[in-house]
């Protein structure tokens, strides 16, 4: 059944409002069944701003999340506000990752793993880059989210395998960060998979390697 807000939201036109920064309001408990359908929202735009760009009409995400567009409104009052939450779902996810695979796999393999999902969100968070650069302040604060949780995953998985020798020690996470970024963002023709992305990361992870010192 669509959603009750869903003639406000038709009266407000097909786009999300995008003047001023995202709504504040009081941390408050989610019920399970709405939870579910901010997960699917957060899913769905990032899909559809991956192929449609941020100005991406919302009945497009809505009908792709199977909610009414009252919905995202609901959820969301500003399309600043999907987006900004669109981003930290992927930084989350990303990070949580990171924890997965380390108690999933031996150290090294466990980085090699992680790297290949992070060129998967640098991705995901193309899609994003037209608001992300847009000057914005409502995304201001998002650069500091990256660093809070997708350093310190990383950070924990380079450590982990430097103390069983499988990658060098002095190797600055930041650093890491940035070449896994600067090598997704080439594209070469035919490689609409990302294999060639994949390769040149599987090749970054074997300098990790090099120098590397077995534990005594």
């Amino acid at each position: 059944m669509v959603d009750s807000m869903d003639n406000k939201a038709e009266e407000q036109g097909e786009g999300l409002k995008t003047s001023g920064e995202p709504s504040v309001r009081a941390p408050r408990r989610v019920r399970a069944d709405a939870q579910r359908n901010i997960d699917s929202l957060l899913q769905s735009a990032m899909q559809v701003f991956a192929v449609s760009g941020v100005d991406a009409p919302v009945r497009e995400i809505a009908e792709k999340a199977g909610v009414g567009i009252g919905t995202v409104y609901r959820h969301f009052p500003e399309r600043s506000d999907l987006i900004v939450a669109v981003f930290r779902h992927e930084v989350d996810a990303c990070a949580a990752a990171a924890a997965t695979l380390a108690s999933e796999y031996e150290p090294g393999e466990a980085l090699s793993r992680w790297m290949q999902r992070y060129v998967d969100f640098i991705a995901a968070k193309r899609g994003l880059a037209a608001a992300l650069h847009s000057g914005n302040p409502a995304f201001d604060v998002l650069p500091a989210y990256f660093q809070k949780h997708l350093r310190p995953a990383l950070q924990n998985l380079l450590d982990a395998a430097a103390a069983e020798g499988k990658v060098r020690t002095d190797v600055d996470p930041d650093d890491l960060l940035m070449a896994v970024a600067s090598l997704s963002s080439f594209s070469a023709p035919g490689d609409s998979q990302g294999d060639q992305k994949r390769r040149m990361i599987a090749l970054l992870m074997d300098g990790l390697r090099y120098n590397a010192t077995a534990p005594q």
